[in-house]
Order: C-alpha cells, then structure tokens, then sequence
C-alpha cells in the first residue's frame, strides 16, 4: 500500500512539474507574440482594405467598359437610323400614292424618335461615366496609398518575424512536447485558465506568501500543501493553479 501511495504522491508532483514547465515555455512564446504587437491584425486590416478596393476597382472598371459600350452602341444604332431616313426620303420621291407615302412618312418619324432617344441614353451614360469616374480615380489613388501602407507594415513585420521565428519555432515545438506529459484533462483546465487571464497565467507560483495571479494572501495550511505536492492547488480567488516558489539560485 505505502508503495501505491508513494507512486500517487511522485505522479502529482510530476504533473505539477509539467504544468509549470510548459507555462515557462508558453510565457516565452507570449512575450515573442507581445514583441510584434498589433502589427500581425494590423497587416490583415490592410489586407482586407487593400483586396476591398481592388474587387471595387475591377467593379467600376467593368461598369464603365458596360456604359463606354451603350455609348457606342447608340451611336452606331443613330448612324443606322440617320441612314434609314436617308433611305426612306428617297423610296418617297418615288411612291406610287398617298398611302405609301404616309407609311413612309411614319417610318421616319419612328427612325427620327429613336435618334432622340439614343441621344437621351447616350447623354444619360455619359453622366454616369463622369460621375463613377471621379470615384473610380479616388478608389485607384486610395488603393495605392493603402498598398503601400500595407507593404510598409508587412517589411515590418517580417523584420521582426526573421529576428523571432527560429525562437518561436523552437518554444513551439517544446510546448507540444511538454503537453505529452500533461493528461487531457488538466491541459483542457489549463487552457481555460490561460485564456481567460489577461497575463497568460494559468500556473502561478507562491510569492511572499501570495498567489503569483491575483496576489491574494494564501493561507499557511495551504502553502504547506503546495510545496509537498501531494495535490494540485488552486488560488481561492482567481483560480490559477498554485506551485511552490522556486529558491533561487
């Protein structure tokens, strides 16, 4: 029985000192991410900006070629009519009686009130192009002032991801090497506290006789319990979990 005891007791301080180690590990990776800031959202706001005005770009530029083409196509839709008429005019000097000169009389008047309206759409399209021109301009000048913001930020970024990156790399890979020897469990407790914790702290030492969390005094029963190890501690009061101090060295 003592022997069963014994192995319980080393197989709680063994989590303990699991727990803790990979909380180093990920402090380390909180500071290299603290390094960069908000430049990481800041590149993908720019991102998003710069790909919004490039889709609003290839918008308007389908919309004008659309409104270039209605213009042209009037026009040569007018020239048809101008040349119908002209057609028309002749065939009248050569009518047979009042009836066919009347029916031509009317295909005229038709021709002539469709060159009208292609005047009216053609002028109407053209207003449109003036009007999404100037957006359009505006767009093409913001998008280029926006990508050079983005290309600034990203070189900075990279800068400081090329000095960080081997470094994170490493930290991250020992961070799922210690979680190998933590249970499902306790890694899922652990998590929770991490992200609730502005910090990143879900394991906290005992400093002057405090949690290393939310520095609330622990009682002295209970600190005689953390540093045996016999059981995982949590603070009272902010829940994070509790190790023994470490003696320096």
């Amino acid at each position: 029985m003592a022997s069963k005891a014994a192995k319980k007791e080393i197989g709680v301080a063994e989590k303990l000192d699991a727990l803790f180690e990979l909380q180093k590990i990920d402090s380390d990776i909180d500071k290299i991410r603290t390094i960069r800031g908000e430049l990481p959202l800041e590149v993908q706001d720019l991102e998003d900006e710069v790909a919004g005005l490039q889709t609003r770009i290839s918008n308007f530029e389908s919309e004008l070629k659309g409104l270039e083409t209605e213009i042209s196509d009037r026009k040569n839709a007018s020239k048809e009519s101008e040349s119908a008429i002209s057609k028309y005019k002749e065939q009248q000097n050569n009518v047979r009686n009042n009836r066919e000169y009347d029916s031509l009389s009317k295909e005229i008047e038709f021709q002539e009130l469709e060159i009208k309206l292609h005047e009216k759409k053609s002028k109407e399209a053209k207003f449109k192009v003036d009007s999404k021109q100037e957006v359009f301009e505006s767009a093409k000048i913001q998008l280029e002032f926006r990508t050079s913001d983005l290309a600034t930020k990203k070189a900075e970024l990279d800068a400081i991801i090329a000095e960080t990156q081997v470094d994170e790399d490493r930290l991250l890979k020992s961070s799922e090497n210690a979680k190998k020897n933590i249970e499902e469990r306790l890694l899922l407790a652990y998590h929770r506290l991490r992200t609730n914790a502005k910090n990143g702290l879900a394991v906290v030492t005992v400093d002057r006789d405090s949690c290393g969390g939310c520095f609330n005094k622990i009682p002295a029963q209970r600190q005689f319990d953390i540093k045996t190890k016999k059981k995982i501690i949590v603070c009272e009061h902010c829940g994070r979990i509790l190790f023994p101090k470490i003696a320096e060295k």
